[in-house]
């Protein structure tokens, strides 16, 4: 008898249902009010004592199952994009984290162990927040190990230096007049910011080759006829080291000031989120690499395979007719990927994993319709599963081997 694969799959019907009703009902950054008392309400169903109002978040909880170390975390996500919905499968995500929680909690429970299970509502992923500021309240301090999971196309440790990156606003401010009449006594805002957007496109050139730099126009809804006194930008300034990240947004803000000073304009360059790079632990790694090997890979139906085909040829998906395989070997090295994620952040204060399942086929890309398609179907609910048992699986493999935590945590005390 397995304890965790039993629990998961007397669960199903009911975890599935939790994801499939964060799906139909997807929350912007720091509104998910439905989706966090939705998970809330299941762990609390189960066992756990929750709390509410994590770091002053209103969408952020935690809860609790025990009273003894090891303290073991779990971190959940549950914000959707604009537009695009669950495009990321963080319906996926929450509740997969709680199916593992949940498992680990009944094996715990029947072979009387001790430890501390506790599962942290995380808002705000998709705008690089909430883990950052429940991580400067010291909220994850007393854990020994954080787990968990992304949807991907592939099963996998996620053994990947996710990117640090600043996200800043630049503020023009100029002098409006108007376009045609008087265009002399106009000192355009919006000049500043496209010459600022010129001389960042041409720093490209000379920045490493991992640095990531885009931005957007914010709308400040003034027309044409208009010379234009406030004109705003957001721009995501990422490399795969802080170090590189640190130089590459000094220079985007020499850009900003210099473009002020061409234009007559000023520049307020305000930061609205900063994170390292993933911290990432080979001693855990190889833990949950090993679990996973026990863990089947799960199966499809001819028809989801005949979705996924119908999907890779409508979304033009690069996968060969090859729409999903098993577990992928553990790279000897870390793999510099080019997304970020606040999870970042948590990897320096503690050790963290992450597990990467196959919730969408091969190809498919995150922040992409493809992805909200299949976030929401069977072939999801698959990836979910799975991850959860591997989760809880390497989770209890981690405890239960005489000093595989004192090892982690030496790993991690390492500087990088």
């Amino acid at each position: 008898m397995n304890i965790i694969s039993d629990w998961i799959s007397s669960h199903e019907e009911e975890l599935v249902h939790i994801a499939d009703d964060i799906f139909c009902h997807p929350e912007l950054a720091y509104q998910e009010n439905f989706s966090s008392r939705c998970l809330a309400g299941f762990l609390e169903e189960h066992g756990f004592e929750i709390s509410w109002n994590i770091a002053g978040i209103s969408t952020a909880f935690i809860a609790v199952w025990g009273n003894a170390k090891p303290y073991l975390g779990f971190l959940a996500e549950y914000d959707a994009l604009p537009e695009l919905g669950h495009a990321c499968g963080h319906n996926l995500l929450g509740a997969g984290v709680c199916a593992a929680a949940c498992a680990l909690k009944e094996d715990m429970r029947a072979g009387k162990k001790s430890g501390t299970i506790l599962v942290y509502g995380c808002p705000a992923e998709e705008i690089m927040s909430g883990k950052i500021v429940m991580n400067q309240a010291g909220v994850f301090d007393k854990l020994d190990v954080a787990v968990m999971w992304h949807p991907f196309d592939r099963n996998r440790i996620s053994n990947d230096i996710w990117q640090s990156q600043d996200i800043k606003n630049y503020t023009f401010h100029g002098v409006s007049a108007h376009a045609s009449k008087s265009p002399e006594d106009g000192r355009s805002a919006l000049d500043a910011a496209e010459l600022m957007n010129i001389g960042v496109n041409y720093l490209r050139e000379h920045v490493p080759d991992d640095v990531r730099m885009h931005y957007a126009y914010i709308d400040n809804k003034i027309p044409a006829n208009v010379v234009p006194d406030t004109a705003k930008t957001n721009y995501f300034i990422r490399s795969s080291k802080r170090s590189r990240t640190d130089d590459a947004s000094r220079r985007v803000d020499d850009c900003a000031k210099g473009a002020a000073l061409m234009t007559g304009t000023t520049v307020d360059i305000e930061l609205v989120k900063s994170c390292k790079e993933m911290k990432v632990n080979r001693a855990l790694a190889e833990i949950y690499y090993q679990a996973m090997t026990e863990i089947p890979v799960p199966e499809y139906s001819r028809e989801e395979l005949a979705f996924a085909a119908q999907l890779s040829k409508e979304a033009g998906l690069i996968n060969h007719g090859i729409y999903f395989t098993g577990l992928e070997p553990l790279e000897a090295e870390p793999v510099p990927i080019s997304i970020g994620t606040d999870a970042s952040e948590v990897s320096h204060t503690v050790p963290l994993i992450t597990l990467s399942a196959a919730a969408m086929c091969r190809g498919t890309p995150l922040h992409h319709w493809a992805a909200a398609k299949q976030a929401g179907m069977s072939i999801g609910h698959k990836g979910m599963l799975y991850a959860a048992r591997c989760m809880a699986e390497g989770t209890k493999l981690l405890t239960e081997t005489p000093g595989a935590l004192e090892k982690v945590w030496e790993f991690h005390r390492r500087d990088k």
